[in-house]
């Protein structure tokens, strides 16, 4: 992971519907977050919370945890010489996940328990992870290196390698056991950029899949659901069916302020997506 640079913000916005049937109002887009620091990888946590990464004025980085109930912002960590990155909710609902950048610049997977007790290292042996997604408690994570892989932790000493030359989204298919990602073998070249294959593998069964292409420059999906996932390209946010070629467009944010739509979180009980948006 690198650190980037420049101000983002969270954005969020109402739905309707759900899956292949959901309608984005971006006409009811509003800014969460609006300040020139850095604001970025959002997840919901629960029907009602979002956790993300959020940069003090010194560059270090926290876990906020923004209530859409209350409308308030709490610090779930306040840690002056290590950053937390990738915020997310662990299977077992009892801690929020973070890939800590430590004192000594290392990058592994660390467990801040819900209520505020002492966070713990979970893979002491697995470094650099840059991003990562649960599936049966255990951790799918990219590993950075020449080149980047992707790896399932089965248990202590016993690493699964998925693949190599993968993108930075890893994300677990709502519902199954297997992990999505972004390939970077095999793209496909257009006038407006690389298309990169989505692929899954199944943890259990060890089959893969190409589910399509991405849009082009794009290095960032969610799911919907089980079958439809969306990606962002510019302000605007485009869905596809896993057996579809095809994205069909959902919506534009117009914004004199913000531009290009990167990381997105979806919350099918609020009906509400919150997107990371650039500063312009």
């Amino acid at each position: 992971m690198t650190v980037a640079q420049g101000g983002f913000d969270l954005l969020v916005m109402d739905t309707e519907g759900k899956g292949k049937k959901l309608k984005l109002l971006p006409e009811t887009a509003k800014t969460l977050t609006d300040r020139p620091e850095y604001d970025n990888q959002p997840n919901f946590i629960n029907d009602s919370e979002l956790v993300f990464s959020a940069a003090d004025e010194k560059g270090n980085h926290d876990i906020i945890l923004y209530s859409f109930r209350t409308g308030n912002f709490s610090n779930l960590s306040k840690t002056a010489d290590r950053s937390e990155f990738s915020p997310t909710l662990t299977d077992c609902k009892q801690y929020i996940s973070a890939v800590v950048m430590e004192p000594d610049s290392t990058q592994r997977l660390w467990l801040y328990p819900i209520n505020l007790g002492e966070p713990e290292l979970l893979y002491d042996d697995i470094a650099p992870v840059g991003y990562y997604d649960w599936y049966d408690n255990k951790a799918a994570m990219f590993v950075l290196g020449e080149p980047n892989k992707l790896v399932y932790a089965r248990g202590k000493g016993n690493i699964l390698q998925i693949d190599d030359h993968i993108g930075r989204s890893v994300k677990r298919r709502p519902k199954t056991s297997q992990i999505g990602y972004l390939s970077m073998k095999s793209p496909k070249e257009t006038l407006a950029g690389l298309e990169l294959p989505i692929r899954t593998f199944d943890i259990e069964s060890g089959k893969s899949e190409v589910l399509g292409f991405g849009l082009a420059g794009s290095l960032d999906f969610i799911w919907l659901d089980q079958n439809y996932l969306i990606m962002a390209q510019g302000n605007g946010i485009y869905r596809k069916k896993t057996t579809d070629s095809e994205w069909e467009f959902l919506g534009k944010i117009e914004s004199s302020t913000h531009q290009n739509i990167t990381r997105m979180a979806y919350s099918p009980d609020l009906n509400k997506l919150v997107v990371t948006m650039q500063r312009k």
